[in-house]
């Protein structure tokens, strides 16, 4: 359905806010910036950013949004013979071979982490929204095994996938505050996925195998 004038307007003014949210962050500091002066600045009313960001933290972290069941995604999407962890193998792998900057690969995600890194509310929003992936994940797992509700193995295995997303995701971001350049992180984020990979056991590789009976 094509999107009408109402919604587009709409959508405009959120991400035109967030923008200006994003620029007055990156060049004070999370802590420093109110949100009436984030107002101030889009000549907006203050009610007006609450409606569409109901805490000072989304107007920072509105683009991760979508990020909480990307780790969901990628296992229902799992090709014929395919385990759900060389699923999400597969699938980072290709967002990092790609220097995708939905992994942080590009230019200026340093100056974004280092915001992160001297806000705690945005490290705790971050750690939030982390153990909402856990979580969702293990509904997944449990969604697509049929499994026992009182069976374990699903959250075991949520922790080992999201260990391998989260620790590639943090190695970009600390390596790219440290001066990366996006290709050769890219290049020691697939060395790191090898790594991580031989460590893993082969109940988690060949767990819930889409066809399998």
């Amino acid at each position: 359905m094509a999107e009408g004038l109402r919604e587009r307007k709409k959508r405009q003014t959120r991400q035109y806010i967030s923008d200006v949210a994003t620029g007055l962050f990156l060049e004070r500091g999370f802590e420093a910036v109110t949100v009436a002066e984030v107002a101030d600045a889009a000549n907006v009313s203050v009610n007006t950013v609450y409606n569409y960001f109901p805490a000072k933290e989304d107007l920072f972290l509105d683009r991760s949004k979508g990020v909480t069941d990307r780790l969901s995604r990628w296992v229902r999407g799992r090709r014929d013979g395919e385990s759900a962890t060389r699923a999400v193998l597969r699938e980072l792998r290709e967002e990092v071979e790609t220097v995708s900057p939905r992994v942080g690969l590009m230019e200026g995600y340093a100056r974004f982490m280092k915001v992160v890194q001297d806000s705690p509310a945005l490290r705790s929003r971050m750690w939030a929204t982390a153990q909402e992936v856990l979580l969702d994940l293990e509904r997944t797992l449990r969604e697509e095994t049929g499994c026992a509700a009182d069976d374990t193995t699903p959250a075991l295995m949520a922790g080992q996938m999201n260990w391998l997303h989260s620790t590639v995701l943090a190695a970009i971001g600390q390596r790219m505050i440290d001066g990366g350049k996006p290709s050769e992180v890219s290049r020691e984020a697939l060395l790191l996925l090898d790594e991580m990979e031989d460590l893993l056991s082969e109940k988690v590789l060949n767990y819930a195998v889409r066809g399998a009976e």
